[in-house]
């Protein structure tokens, strides 16, 4: 530039802007920048006045710049002045923070006559407008007191506003600069191809379309974060650091000073003020907890002014993270670090120089070293860091609490280890948990609790994982923590959880779990019961897993019994065994067979007091429908009077009843653990009596003991008879319940047996026998003879007859109609009479 001040436009966010010529860019202990907009709005070489333009002058005067450095802004007119002290690269003046809310056209919105203006001309309008500036704003210099200082951490636009703005404000997401970012890839890797090397002609070319100044450093960002790489071999001392930008770009790689040099150079060919910042980075190398306490900082990276504020960037963190076990550089554009927001950009990096921190209360190195390592993730996902506060936790009775607050529903997980030195070790993605015995990882509506549990003393390394709940990609690596055990704390092992998290799963309002009954903390298992109970939204199938460290799966499945109704899933539960267990709940819609089971909830119990005998496990033919349910709805079978799955007896009897709306061909079964023989077959235990619509399900059970009562339907004429329901019958009793008649298939429906309802009589007695059989013409009992039965009144058949010496049955049958012949309908066996010695 021939012109000693060199006028430059932007668009709408950024104000007009000024830049030195090479020959002004000397060190200037003292330099003012004025801004005269109404001057140029006045100036007749420029024609009609224009909003947008502003023109920059600069003062060479070291006296005038450091008495205004005493001066007051109190009175400062529109054209604000700002005092750049001991600047020794080239300054710019955004004109945005003195018009806040003036919105400023794009380059192509302005009139085209406007655009046209020669350099010539506005070469020699800048010429005439700096005098005048330069005579009326060196007056002025005496009477302003600055505000921001180049590279300051509040700059002369936020201090006017009395807000800094944030990354936000400039953009709501980085889909805005989809049009930018596709050019520069597709403009690099041609470049590249071609061994294009020139600064000057790699920025033309990948800034051409750029609509203004944020758009052109997203270009110079992007470039960087694509085409260079980090120099690994040169980091490790195994080859020469390349540095210099001329050599970073030929070769395509570079360390951290070769990015932070390179976008300083870059940027200054669009006029963009850029400075470069050393200090401390929680990058490779770091090693946690260590002190920087007089240690040479290690990193660059760069500031950049925009609209008269500073913004942080790092091309050398957005270009992809150095995998340190192999030694090699792992691409992956990171657009976290692009115009990085002060309060997040500090958790990483500590500047040498305060200012750079550019918060409104600096922190301490010391600060720094102990605040916790938050990844680029841990930013875009919104998590936020409710507890520790600190990188460093030590064990309280051998317990560490970390949890995390998030906006938006997430999955996560984490991974203790033995302490390493270096903070980047390990993977950084992570499919599932692994030692998650030594924690207990629970998610709730907005928030993230680990309870950390370290297995013996020493320092572990804790690293916290994440996705948002609805990918499947795998879960990111979001924060890192050191924990320091002195004393472990003295428990059992807990069972592995490999589905991230305890309590019901972030998703499971999506598969239909709605509520528990139980939350995400450990459940005390009192008596070795324990009753786990799941609202749903709709109808869903469910499957339950438990595990404990010593329980053999076979065991397990004895433990658990579940009823699936319409709006709730409940599972019992019984532990056999001391100890943490893990109850862990599938799901999937009812009606979608096809439809795979999903993980809904995780559950740790622990037993330390009574456990279950082996005795009083389920029987092991328990399906997976218990008690009344969707099941047995649908099969129209209700007002059942057991509504729960579990039913106890002390006496060793029962009666079960429902109704059977659809006139169901029903079937039911009695059974129990395969070891224990009776001498009666259970089949005569069971007696089922079938009146209208209303079933009757008598039980009389041989001894103590846990049994299972099967019911079945037959949905189709002709089909198979389908699973309703089971019942877990539990008996205290005994004493041994009498079997009951054994019954044939002409007892049916609307048949009553009132007396005797025992199916094993005395020998040489005389029994009386009372029968309801609907349609008969004539019912009989025979033995060793034939007693007929009378009809009464209320159509019931009775009479007595003699069971005899036992040698024989006795058989109760009827014929109904004209027929002569007689079906039998149930048989009553007689006790065999002792014989004498």
């Amino acid at each position: 530039m021939s012109a000693t001040v060199a006028a430059q436009k932007f668009s709408f966010p950024f104000s007009c802007a000024v830049r030195l010529s090479q020959q002004d860019e000397m060190p200037q202990k003292g330099c003012v920048q004025a801004a005269a907009l109404h001057d140029l709005q006045e100036n007749p070489i420029l024609g009609k006045p224009s909003p947008v333009a502003v023109i920059g002058a600069l003062v060479h005067d070291e006296n005038n710049a450091q008495k205004s450095a005493k001066a007051s802004l109190g009175d400062v007119a529109p054209a604000q002045v700002l005092v750049c002290a001991g600047a020794s690269q080239s300054a710019v003046l955004s004109r945005q923070c003195v018009f806040e809310k003036l919105a400023v056209e794009s380059e192509d919105q302005r009139p085209a006559a406007k655009r046209q203006l020669s350099s010539e001309s506005a070469a020699r309008t800048i010429t005439v407008v700096k005098k005048s500036a330069v005579r009326k704003e060196a007056e002025e210099q005496k009477q302003l007191k600055p505000k921001a200082v180049l590279g300051q951490r509040t700059s002369l636009c936020a201090a006017a506003a009395g807000k800094r703005r944030r990354r936000r404000d400039l953009f709501t997401n980085a889909e805005v600069f989809h049009r930018v970012d596709s050019h520069v890839i597709r403009t690099g890797a041609e470049l590249k191809e071609k061994c294009v090397y020139d600064i000057k002609t790699i920025v033309q070319r990948i800034s051409q379309g750029a609509r203004n100044e944020l758009e052109r450093l997203r270009a110079i960002w992007v470039w960087l974060c694509h085409n260079i790489e980090y120099d690994v071999s040169g980091y490790l001392g195994r080859s020469e650091k390349l540095s210099s930008p001329e050599e970073v770009i030929a070769a395509g790689r570079g360390v951290c000073c070769g990015y932070s040099n390179l976008c300083t150079e870059m940027c200054r060919e669009v006029g963009i003020e850029c400075q470069e910042v050393p200090g401390h980075s929680k990058g490779i190398g770091y090693r946690q907890g260590q002190s920087l306490k007089n240690v040479k900082s290690d990193h660059l990276w760069n500031a950049v002014l925009l609209g008269g504020q500073w913004f942080l960037l790092d091309a050398c963190w957005g270009a992809g993270r150095v995998d340190v076990k192999h030694e090699s550089f792992v691409k992956r554009f990171d657009d976290f670090y692009f115009l990085t927001d002060p309060e997040e950009f500090i958790d990483s990096h500590f500047p040498d120089e305060e200012k750079w921190q550019l918060l409104d209360t600096p922190i301490t190195l010391e600060e720094f070293e102990r605040k916790v390592f938050k990844t680029s993730a841990f930013f875009s996902m919104g998590l936020r860091l409710i507890q520790p506060h600190h990188a460093h936790i030590v064990t309280d009775d051998g317990e560490a609490n970390v949890s995390l607050g998030f906006s938006r529903p997430a999955t996560f997980t984490y991974e203790m280890t033995q302490h390493q030195d270096l903070l980047h070790c390990g993977a950084s993605e992570q499919k599932e948990s692994s030692n998650s015995s030594h924690g207990l990882l629970t998610v709730s509506h907005r928030s993230m609790k680990l309870q950390l549990l370290p297995p013996a003393s020493g320092v572990y390394d804790v690293k916290v994982f994440a996705r948002p709940e609805s990918a499947t990609t795998p879960l990111i690596w979001v924060c890192s923590f050191t924990v320091e055990c002195p004393t472990p704390k003295a428990m059992e092992e807990i069972p592995e959880n490999p589905f991230l998290s305890w309590g019901l799963q972030p998703v499971s309002a999506s598969l239909g779990v709605t509520g528990s009954s139980q939350g995400s903390d450990v459940a005390e298992v009192e008596e070795g019961v324990f009753e786990l109970a799941l609202k749903t939204s709709r109808p869903l199938m469910v499957l339950c897993e438990l595990v404990h460290p010593e329980l053999e799966a076979a065991v397990a499945k004895r433990c658990l019994a579940t009823q699936i109704e319409p709006s709730a899933l409940t599972c019992h539960v019984l532990c056999p065994l001391r100890g943490f267990y893990r109850l862990t709940v599938f799901v999937r819609d009812y009606e979608k067979t096809e439809v795979k089971f999903q993980n809904a909830a995780n559950f740790l119990l622990h037993c330390k007091g009574k456990v279950v005998g082996p005795d009083e496990l389920f029987p092991p033919s328990l399906g997976s429908a218990c008690g009344p349910g969707t099941r047995t709805s649908e099969a129209g079978l209700s007002k059942f009077s057991h509504t729960t799955a579990l039913v106890s007896t002390q006496q060793g009897k029962c009666n079960i009843t429902f109704h059977n709306q659809r006139d169901l061909e029903l079937h039911t079964v009695l059974s129990r653990e395969e070891s224990k023989t009776a001498a009666v077959p259970l089949s005569r235990q069971l007696f089922c009596t079938y009146t209208d619509t209303k079933v009757t399900v008598s039980v009389s059970l041989p001894d103590a003991g846990v049994y299972r009562l099967g019911l079945y339907a037959r949905l189709v004429p002709g089909g198979d008879f389908n699973p309703m329901c089971d019942f877990v019958l539990r008996n205290s009793c005994d004493q041994p319940g009498p079997p009951f008649p054994c019954v044939y298939s002409a007892w049916r429906k609307g048949c009553v047996l009132f007396e005797p309802r025992v199916g094993l009589l005395e020998p040489l007695t005389w029994v009386r026998f009372r029968v309801r059989v609907p349609g008969a013409q004539r019912v009989s009992v025979v033995g060793e003879t034939r007693t007929d039965l009378k009809l009464n009144k209320s159509r019931v058949w009775e009479g007595e007859a003699n069971t005899g010496n036992g040698l024989q049955q006795l058989k109760l049958a009827a014929a109904s109609g004209e027929s002569s012949e007689m079906a039998v309908l149930m048989i009553f066996d007689i006790k065999q009479l002792e014989r004498e010695v």
